[in-house]
């Protein structure tokens, strides 16, 4: 009795996270096909990347959108064993994107199943998020999505953001960045909400200076708790010059009011003007 006891709960609950994840990649599926973005898995370094892409316009710039972390944790101290969102911003701020060229990629784990991705453990949503197979993952991923030659505009969202700043300091086909409610400086995100450092991440702060030359948006939301908008601040003075730009959005917290205007601020372009 006591085995059927123990071992049923568990059963229960692998059913609902596996119901959970079909749900979360259901509706980022029809989310994708609203807006014409196509899906597939690329093969990228130590993972397998989930991507969402429309090409309409070969040889013109290429548009790529980053992924925030998804539900990395389940509660403040437990970790979650599927990092997939439940609230995909980063897809749907490139379902409101209505250009030619138009690519999303997921973070790493996000939308695969385990046996695609057999690297994938807790660590790479949780202290290891940034490190460096990850940005080098990204990295490669991107190149199977665009191609050799072409120039691309990254937008990362929460997370993301920091992906994008850190794989732009590895390319030189990056004509602009743009982040939403991005994490810029872990560090003092994680001072800030007093919890543990990611010594296994590389933090987006670093290489700011050497992106000084590149235009950049960084789009806070004056409501959100969760990054809050000191921290574009402490990214662009850390990057110096006339191309880093901050601006804090009204009515926009981390999650919420970001999709319904991304048509409006994406017509504002980074320029080092």
């Amino acid at each position: 009795m006591l085995k059927k006891v123990v071992v049923f709960p568990l059963a229960l609950m692998a059913l609902a996270l596996a119901g959970c994840a079909s749900d979360r990649n259901a509706a980022a599926e029809t989310m994708a096909q609203s807006a014409g973005l196509v899906h597939r898995v690329v093969p990228a370094g130590d993972f397998a990347l989930t991507t969402f892409s429309r090409i309409t316009d070969p040889g013109q710039p290429v548009t790529v959108y980053i992924e925030g972390d998804g539900l990395a944790w389940r509660t403040h101290y437990e970790p979650s064993l599927d990092p997939t969102p439940r609230k995909a911003v980063g897809l749907a701020l490139a379902a409101a994107d209505r250009s030619a060229n138009v690519a999303y990629l997921a973070r790493p784990c996000q939308f695969t199943v385990p046996a695609a991705n057999p690297r994938c453990g807790i660590a790479y949503w949780t202290d290891k998020r940034f490190a460096p197979e990850v940005i080098a993952a990204t990295d490669a991923a991107i190149d199977r999505m665009v191609g050799s030659g072409t120039r691309i505009n990254l937008v990362g969202y929460s997370g993301g953001g920091a992906v994008a700043v850190l794989v732009a300091a590895r390319r030189r086909d990056v004509i602009s960045i743009r982040t939403v409610a991005g994490n810029l400086d872990h560090d003092e995100v994680n001072r800030i909400h007093q919890v543990s450092p990611m010594p296994g991440s590389l933090n987006a702060i670093d290489v700011a200076p050497q992106l000084a030359s590149i235009p950049q948006l960084h789009f806070s939301g004056a409501d959100d708790d969760t990054v809050p908008p000191a921290i574009a601040d402490r990214f662009r003075a850390a990057a110096g010059g006339r191309c880093v730009k901050s601006l804090v959005v009204p009515g926009a917290s981390h999650e919420s009011g970001w999709p319904e205007r991304w048509p409006g601020l994406l017509a504002m372009r980074p320029s080092c003007d």
